[in-house]
Parts: C-alpha cells; structure tokens; sequence
C-alpha cells in the first residue's frame, strides 16, 4: 500500500510539473525532483526532469538526474538509456556508449542498440557499428535498422554482407524490390574507406 501511494504521490508531482513548466519552470524542476525522491520505481519523473533541465539550458543538471535514476535503479535498462542520453547532451559520447552498452546488457532493445550503433559509427568503428545495428534489427527495429546495418557494413568494407543486408531490407519496405537499385546506388556512393 505504502508503494502504491508513493507512485501515485510520484504521478500527482509530475502533473503539478507539467501544470507550471511553462511559466514556472524552477517550480516545475522541484515538483519533479520530488517526484523522482518519492517515486519506488523508474518512472516518468526521471525522463521528466531531464526533458526540463535540458529545456532551460542545464545540461549537467539533467545529466545529474540520469545520473541519479541509474544509482537508484541500476537494473533498469530505460534507467541506462536516459543516461545514454544526458552524456550526449553534455558530448560526452563514450560514457553515452557505456550507458546504451549497459542497457543492452539488462535488456536487448532496438534503441539502445540503434544508439550505440550510431555512436560507434561516428567514431569510425563500422564493425561495431554494424553489429550493433543488426542487433537492433534482431531486437524489432524493422527496416530503418537493416538501412543502418548496410551502410555500416558497406563502411567497413563489407560490400557482400552489406549487400545481403541490403536485399533483406529491400523485403521489409513497401516497394523495396523496385526501390533496390535506387537504394544501392544510394549506398554505394563512397568507396570503403574514403
């Protein structure tokens, strides 16, 4: 019982928040703070405060709640993907990494995967970035993540596997039969490597 009126005293912060965002957004960052104190589980005054702090210009502030969320609650992957984000907020792309990495450790998800795909491909670590792309398609992230995976393996200079990835995407897309040399040419652009 003593759980249950904790969430819901949780929920009743993150709508007087919401209430009073706009023209009170340091009201709103205290309705929220308690929120995040009062709540038994990872729940939405975590994401909340972080939209919020972000919203008014306090990246370390949001990166301190995420921060925050995941001491209190570290076998929580959604706790992990907030963190993943806040360091981005901050540019701090390897504690980002090591936030999606831990995420995907607790739980396969496709935006954990799809994340840090992305962060490995920016840091020219196509291999990687391919395998975590095809392991958000393996997790449910359809055809957007076969798209990532083809790229990343094309990137790192696996035409063959990059174009079989390309054939499978090419089946999960309205059209994708008739769109595949179109989509080839688009893929191929740049040789592996430059």
């Amino acid at each position: 019982m003593f759980r249950s009126l904790r969430s819901a005293l949780a929920r009743f912060a993150v709508r007087r928040a919401a209430a009073c965002q706009r023209h009170a957004p340091k009201r709103a960052a205290w309705w929220l703070e308690m929120g995040c104190a009062l709540t038994p589980v990872f729940a939405e005054p975590y994401p909340a405060l972080v939209r919020l702090r972000r919203a008014i210009e306090d990246r370390w502030g949001a990166l301190a709640a995420a921060q925050e969320a995941v001491e209190r609650f570290p076998e929580n992957p959604d706790a992990w993907i907030l963190l993943g984000e806040a360091y981005q907020m901050v540019f701090r792309q390897q504690e980002a990494l090591v936030a999606y990495e831990q995420a995907l450790a607790l739980e396969e998800r496709p935006d954990a995967a799809l994340a840090a795909g992305d962060l490995y491909r920016r840091a020219g670590r196509y291999a990687d970035a391919a395998a975590r792309f095809a392991r958000a398609h393996a997790a449910g992230g359809g055809a957007e993540a076969l798209w990532l995976n083809a790229q990343a393996l094309f990137q790192a200079g696996d035409v063959r596997a990059a174009e079989e990835a390309l054939h499978l995407w090419a089946t999960q897309v309205p059209g994708g039969q008739e769109r595949l040399s179109e989509a080839r040419a688009e893929l191929f652009v740049e040789k592996p490597g430059s």
